[in-house]
């Protein structure tokens, strides 16, 4: 086993990763970025399927995604616009496929009002709140009890107003049964993105793309640290504080034998927690002694890591009330984009569907034409108890639904299933349960010694995206630079 030094060890390369990476490289420390899978990349994944290119987790660049945009252009990319010509489609409770344009679905008058009433309500509560610290707020507490669900219900009994206004944090983005989070935590999730307003509203929040994959910003990130980015190196454990500085404990923890001192390390380690004496991570091949560590991984994984001593009482209750939604992102290729020859922009929405939503996702140059699909929270369960041909022929047909026949026989299929990926578990990201946000909030990126953190899931601005994940590897390299400029 390789042993090296480095003044920070950084968990996971993924966006987060490898932006403090980055940022601490410049200001001259030296770094080492430790990745599990045998790619960069973390929950961006551009690959070639039967011949396609597609995106198999994030894809999209919103106008409000500002370090996103930066470190695109400061990477040389370049961005094209999600196609968007001709008028959008929603199937309402009677099945019916309506067309429409602009932001509201073509619902009966009377809901139109109850959903404006109430967009605009939440537009007015989501001002109020700093999506860096919502449970500042002072009715955070009460709008943390509630669910999001029961929320909305106490505003109206109807419910294909309900149905639509719960959609967007919940089906579309939380990813999780709207009575299972809070209302503050959908109030997060849209101050994230600047309004409730903004969430809805596809043509701002589905912009733009980059032309060749998003994967490429890691990708391109990780080749500026060259061979400082370490592939299929799953760490194992994390031997910190004063520990780190005992290297008998260190070997042991290694081989994963039992020292005898065991006790008197961890007592002596938790007298000094609050100082930080260094870190050892040990990784499948590879051990790093550094001055500071940055997990910049989901905290769902934080479980697969031993720490030694343990982390703090704080962190094994927060990472309890934390959890990962899940989704089946759905490609469809076909010989043509045959929904555009329809007038359709391929912008489709609909509560009553099992595919929710779907977007004309053609890559940039391409002949043919690709729709992306959702399928979330207990409809995704519920699909994969059933065998792939089931599970495929459940989907399109839903998509034909929106789109026509025609929407039945793609020539390439591909669900991407990232609560299969060992290192993900889950889709999009994590978010706590009722009550977790106001209760711990605050403390998830708080620092553990000489421990920091740095992931999308924990972002204020830019929460769940790439863009989140961007500004917390830059906070992350700024905490660990201010305590070496002390």
């Amino acid at each position: 086993m390789d042993d090296i030094t480095r003044d920070v060890v950084v968990i996971g390369a993924g966006a987060a990763g490898l932006t403090a990476a980055n940022d601490l490289r410049k200001a001259g420390l030296s770094v080492a970025v430790l990745e599990a899978r045998d790619r960069v990349g973390g929950r961006l994944w551009t690959d070639v399927v039967d011949g396609a290119m597609l995106e198999l987790g994030g894809q999209w660049v919103s106008p409000d995604q500002t370090a996103l945009i930066d470190t695109v252009a400061d990477l040389g990319l370049s961005t094209y616009s999600r196609y968007r010509e001709g008028d959008s489609v929603y199937v309402g409770p009677d099945g019916e496929a309506k067309r429409f344009t602009g932001e509201m679905f073509p619902v009966a008058p009377e809901t139109e009002k109850v959903i404006d009433e109430i967009t605009a309500r939440l537009d007015a509560m989501v001002a109020e709140i700093d999506p860096d610290k919502p449970w500042e707020h002072p009715k955070a507490a009460e709008w943390d009890k509630i669910s999001w669900d029961a929320w909305l219900r106490q505003q109206t009994d109807d419910d294909e107003a309900v149905r639509n206004l719960a959609f967007a944090t919940g089906s579309a983005m939380l990813t999780k049964p709207t009575h299972t989070f809070s209302l503050l935590q959908s109030l997060l999730m849209a101050a994230s993105a600047g309004s409730y307003s903004h969430l809805v509203d596809a043509d701002f929040i589905l912009d733009k793309r980059v032309t060749g994959g998003l994967q490429q910003v890691p990708e391109l990130l990780a080749e500026r640290l060259g061979d400082d980015v370490l592939l299929n190196q799953p760490v194992r454990r994390i031997v910190w504080g004063d520990a780190s500085a005992a290297p008998e404990r260190v070997a042991n923890a290694a081989t994963g034998q039992r020292v005898d001192d065991l006790r008197a390390l961890t007592a002596r380690v938790e007298a000094a927690t609050a100082s930080s004496t260094g870190v050892t991570v040990i990784a499948d091949g590879v051990t790093v002694r550094a001055r500071f560590a940055i997990l910049a991984l989901a905290p769902v994984l934080y479980s697969r890591i031993s720490f030694e001593p343990p982390m703090p009482r704080l962190q094994h209750q927060m990472h309890q009330h934390i959890s990962m939604g899940f989704v089946i992102k759905v490609h469809a290729v076909y010989e043509t984009p045959f929904w555009r020859d329809k007038g359709l922009s391929g912008t489709v929405f609909s509560p009553y569907e099992l595919c929710h939503e779907a977007y004309d996702n053609t890559n940039h140059g391409d002949e043919r034409g690709t729709l992306v699909g959702f399928v979330s929270d207990q409809n995704a369960d519920d699909l994969f108890r059933l065998n792939a041909a089931e599970r495929k022929e459940r989907i399109l047909e839903s998509l034909s639904h929106y789109y026509g026949p025609e929407a039945k026989n793609p020539v390439v299929y591909y669900e991407s299933d990232w609560g299969t990926e060992e290192w993900t578990r889950g889709a999009y990201a994590a978010s706590f349960d009722l009550g977790g946000l106001h209760r711990y909030g605050a403390d998830q990126r708080q620092p553990v010694g000489p421990i920091h953190l740095a992931c999308s899931d924990m972002a204020g601005a830019g929460y769940q995206h790439v863009d989140g994940a961007i500004r917390q590897g830059h906070r992350a390299a700024d905490e660990i630079l201010e305590r070496t400029r002390g």
